[in-house]
């Protein structure tokens, strides 16, 4: 049975997606959520640029990976009863949030309502069509077409980056990804320069 958690398809290198590696740098100061951080690669990543991390698990293990300078870890499984009464964080906390090969929609609106004003979200996981390479395989693990661009529109968020498409390396997976950023903020420029 698929599990909502894949291992990421970079986490075997130690590396961190070169999506997240793309944007991590639209992302203002502050506090940071790795949610679903595995190992924390994204997490020291993050923490390397000045930000302060709090890095998300269910797994013990993997939070002990990725503790250290500047990272602070939280066991947490969001997964077991109704997300909106386990979800500890505030509202407009974050100035960033990172997800990557982690799917559970009843998180949606409220990774938005933590997303601070100008703050940016950053999202990549597996699509349908990943079934045709292994797991997961499960439709309820996998993002439909445009599923992450109808999150954007429902929350308000603008859509600086998308994608939804295969990919070959580190080995051939379907993956959407986004990332998205919201309202306001001082640090919000009006528009946002890509390399």
């Amino acid at each position: 049975m698929d599990t909502l958690r894949k291992p990421d398809l970079h986490e075997a290198t130690g590396q961190p997606s070169p999506w997240v590696r793309r944007f991590v740098g639209l992302i203002p100061s502050g506090e940071v959520l790795d949610l679903a951080c595995g190992s924390g690669r994204h997490s020291r990543l993050l923490a390397s640029l000045g930000h302060s991390v709090l890095a998300v698990d269910r797994n013990p293990a993997s939070l002990a990976a990725a503790a250290g300078p500047g990272i602070a870890v939280q066991e947490l499984d969001l997964e077991t009863g109704d997300a909106a009464r386990s979800w500890p964080f505030t509202s407009a906390c974050f100035s960033g949030i990172v997800v990557t090969n982690y799917l559970h929609r009843p998180l949606w609106p409220l990774l938005a309502a933590s997303l601070a004003p100008g703050g940016v979200l950053i999202y990549e996981t597996f699509a349908v069509g990943n079934e045709q390479f292994g797991k997961p395989s499960n439709p309820d693990f996998l993002l439909a077409r445009g599923e992450l661009l109808k999150v954007a529109a429902e929350h308000g968020l603008h859509v600086i980056a998308f994608e939804d498409g295969c990919v070959t390396s580190p080995k051939p997976a379907m993956l959407q990804r986004i990332c998205m950023a919201k309202a306001g903020g001082a640090e919000a420029p009006a528009r946002f320069v890509l390399d």
